[in-house]
């Protein structure tokens, strides 16, 4: 008679799961003995629990499907959470195996012991505590369709002696069907007649515009409205698009905040961009979102619409007039093209130095066509944003919502082990490299060919800017770094470093062109400043004092550095 564990694992190959994250331990030994013996579920060892998670955060962001991690009890499970939480957030389906103490121990202070079920509370969907053998099947069958459905993280908390119990069960497949959800009727005349009073129509499109890029044209072509993008958004909205103009939010750029507030008409399609400082005044909004719990979270909504953006536009496309002026339109797009040239000649190659915008556009140009980018939390998501060009085969994953550090490295690792033939690049932080550096090892030990590109410029660069804008003297930011390179041969990787701008397009080319894992450690300019596309009157007041509190402290060299590596975006 099988165990519980191997129920689990059978359940888990019948619903089209491929593999599990995590690391060994003994109240995990029934789970891994079971995955030992069914060779259909590989097992993927990490060094550290938080990358078998991020891991499976990246697997289902790609796949769209439940991807499993584990964790052995105590200590282990708990290493678990902040990938959780970024799967929450990013609202991904993942199912993670929380293995517990024994269970008469439970409650009794016993060795590692926690409380699981109130620790992953907060970061998950659903979490409960299998008791007995007899409750695990439908808990499993349970947990599995809460992450599936509600799209999220559901946490099933299993003692290993419960895991060792035999059980007369029999796996089931639990799978995911898409279905069309569309607001009543009268929503969508309510919205059509308030679309076709305006004048000025701007759209706010974000990742719930996914699987629906034809709609998104169609409807921007009938209101002849710009659209302007989130971060989240970026990778299903830019392509083939002649209405983008760029992205908003404390990463976009002037043209994506201008489309926002100059706007009489907000129609925001599958988004949740939580700055509500980047939102219009005085303009009529209408929010398309299939989770009503979004609507009117972020700024005021007069039209609400709960349904998927594909099926909602394509109710709503019939009832919109076509004939209006594209003034808004035409200003916008123009505004647009200046704001794009501005970026690109940033990106421009340096005697000096090595600014990141021109690694970053080096590496877009370079790059498959199919390539999957992965940026660390910090300057590299502001590059990425900027420099890295979709074009509907192209994904753009990250730590968008949840922002946490030392993403990058740890989610390539669950990208390049669901799709082993396409081309994954970490585009890491050097103090989020750092974090997890262990994972390199991850990619030796599973033999995962991730490029991983270092922007090492020896600093917690962002902090350092946010210090900027609020007026305070850099401190605790220097980051006193190693070769990144020579630690990647050190654990049989090849490691590639540059330090000169000249060197940078071939090595960028050998680099990518490497058929195993690869570092590219590149010294990039410190001082470079990613301009948020509104100067508040609050961060131009904390510039100044930054500026003064740094002279009086004896530092106003590095006032001097930064306006030498910055004094082209001046101008």
């Amino acid at each position: 008679m099988p165990t519980v564990a191997r129920n689990i694992v059978d359940t888990l190959v019948a619903s089209g799961v491929k593999r599990v994250y995590g690391i060994p331990g003994d109240s995990l030994n029934g789970f891994t003995d079971a995955l030992r013996v069914n060779p259909e579920l590989q097992w993927v060892h990490v060094r550290h629990e938080e990358g078998a998670a991020f891991a499976a955060s990246g697997e289902a962001a790609m796949t769209g499907e439940l991807a499993v991690c584990a964790g052995s009890c105590g200590p282990g499970n708990l290493h678990l959470i902040n990938g959780l939480y970024d799967a929450q957030r990013s609202r991904v389906p993942v199912l993670a195996i929380a293995a517990h103490i024994p269970s008469d121990e439970i409650g009794s202070t016993y060795f590692q012991e926690t409380h699981p079920t109130e620790l992953f509370r907060e970061c998950s969907v659903y979490v409960e505590h299998v008791a007995t053998p007899e409750q695990m099947p439908r808990l499993l069958r349970i947990a599995m369709r809460e992450a599936v459905e509600k799209r999220g993280v559901a946490v099933l908390v299993i003692p290993g002696d419960v895991a060792l119990r035999e059980i007369d069960a029999r796996a089931e497949a639990i799978r995911a069907h898409p279905s069309r959800v569309i607001p009543a009727s009268s929503q969508i005349a309510a919205a059509a007649e308030a679309l076709n009073s305006s004048r000025k129509v701007t759209i706010l499109a974000g990742a719930g515009t996914a699987g629906a890029h034809d709609e998104l044209i169609a409807i921007a072509e009938k209101l002849q409205a710009p659209i302007v993008h989130t971060l989240r958004g970026k990778e299903f909205v830019e392509y083939d698009n002649p209405y983008d103009v760029g992205m908003t939010g404390l990463l976009g750029f002037s043209s994506g905040y201008h489309a926002l507030k100059d706007c009489d008409t907000l129609l925001m399609l599958g988004t949740d961009l939580p700055y509500q400082q980047f939102y219009p005044e005085d303009a009529t909004v209408i929010q398309v979102d299939v989770r009503g719990a979004q609507l009117g979270r972020r700024t005021k909504v007069d039209i609400g619409l709960v349904g998927t953006v594909a099926d909602t536009v394509g109710e709503l496309l019939p009832l919109i007039d076509s004939s209006r002026s594209s003034s808004h339109l035409k200003a916008m797009t123009k505004h647009y093209a200046k704001t794009r040239k501005g970026l690109d000649d940033l990106a421009s190659a340096s005697k000096r130095t090595i600014h990141p915008q021109y690694l970053t556009k080096l590496i877009d140009d370079l790059a498959d066509d199919d390539a999957v980018f992965i940026p660390d939390v910090g300057s590299p998501v502001v590059w990425a944003a900027r420099y890295l060009g979709m074009n509907g085969r192209r994904r753009l994953i990250g730590s968008f919502s949840h922002g946490s550090m030392a993403n990058a490295l740890s989610q390539s690792v669950g990208v390049q082990a669901s799709h082993p033939d396409r081309q994954v690049i970490a585009l890491a932080g050097d103090g989020g490299l750092a974090m997890l550096l262990g994972e390199l090892l991850t990619l030796t030990q599973n033999d995962l060919p991730v490029k991983a590109v270092v922007y090492n410029n020896s600093s917690l660069n962002f902090v350092e800017l946010e210090m900027k804008a609020a007026g305070f003297v850099n401190f605790g930011t220097d980051l006193s770094n190693p070769d990144f390179s020579g630690i990647a041969e050190a654990v049989g990787i090849r490691g590639f470093r540059v330090e000169k701008s000249s060197q940078l397009p071939a090595t960028v080319k050998k680099f990518l062109a490497h058929r195993g894992p690869a570092v590219l450690d590149v010294v990039t300019e410190r001082q470079e400043l990613s301009m948020p596309p509104s100067i508040s009157a609050e961060q131009a007041k904390g510039f100044a004092l930054y500026a003064i509190r740094t002279v009086l402290s004896g530092r106003g060299d590095e006032l001097v550095d930064l306006a030498r590596s910055n004094i082209r975006q001046l101008f």
